[in-house]
């Protein structure tokens, strides 16, 4: 009886314990996402220059790695700012040049808004089944990485047939790694919310950029 009740208490505690990730994670991931809207806003209204393919790359992995680098402190909640932060800058001239199109804010609202129907649907399906999907993990890694390559090739060699092609293979992927990430803290594979919080993150910028993409594409954009 003794044991069963140290079994019980440490099951209590581990749901305690996800259930404090959980809520971590979606109170930083909402105000991330806020603070990037503001500066992306912002870049819009100033009308900011992008920064470029490489600076872009450099910035998003120089945070990224000083983020991971200061996860379990303060320090890792102001280098997630500064990464989101600097995510909505660039993204600010890409909303200017997709809203000098004809139909350039209906294409942004429509690519926002499925953005977050694919986002609240994918994460309240992992979260109302509580499925394990960490046997998606090697398969997102690879395939990130894939995406990856062929998105710089696109970029570099101006392909444009390949470059949707990718943005249609990063909508799949993104919205994989929502279903694997929300499956993670779930089942305590990921225990560290700052680090959810940019998994989550990136995978809802890429989601949308994305959609934003196609969407260009089929209103005359390509």
């Amino acid at each position: 009886m003794n044991e069963h009740s140290q079994v019980a208490s440490r099951s209590s505690a581990s749901i305690l314990e996800t259930n404090k990730v959980l809520r971590n994670t979606y109170s930083l991931l909402s105000m991330t996402l806020i603070f990037s809207g503001v500066v992306a806003y912002f870049a819009m209204q100033l009308d900011l220059p992008h920064p470029g393919l490489i600076l872009t790359l450099v910035g998003y992995f120089g945070l990224l790695f000083l983020t991971t680098k200061f996860r379990n402190s303060a320090m890792g909640l102001v280098m997630v700012f500064a990464l989101t932060g600097f995510m909505g800058y660039t993204l600010g001239p890409i909303l200017n040049a997709y809203a000098s199109l004809p139909n350039g804010n209906e294409i942004i609202a429509t690519a926002m808004g499925g953005t977050g129907v694919i986002f609240l649907a994918l994460s309240g399906y992992a979260l109302t089944t509580r499925k394990d999907f960490s046997f998606m993990g090697g398969f997102l890694m690879a395939g990130i990485l894939v995406a990856f390559v062929a998105a710089l090739a696109s970029a570099i060699f101006s392909m444009p047939a390949l470059s949707l092609a990718v943005s249609a293979v990063f909508i799949l992927l993104m919205s994989g790694l929502i279903l694997y990430e929300t499956s993670n803290i779930i089942h305590g594979g990921e225990t560290n919310y700052i680090m959810a919080t940019v998994s989550l993150y990136v995978a809802i910028y890429n989601l949308f950029t994305s959609l934003l993409h196609l969407l260009g594409a089929l209103g005359g954009d390509d």
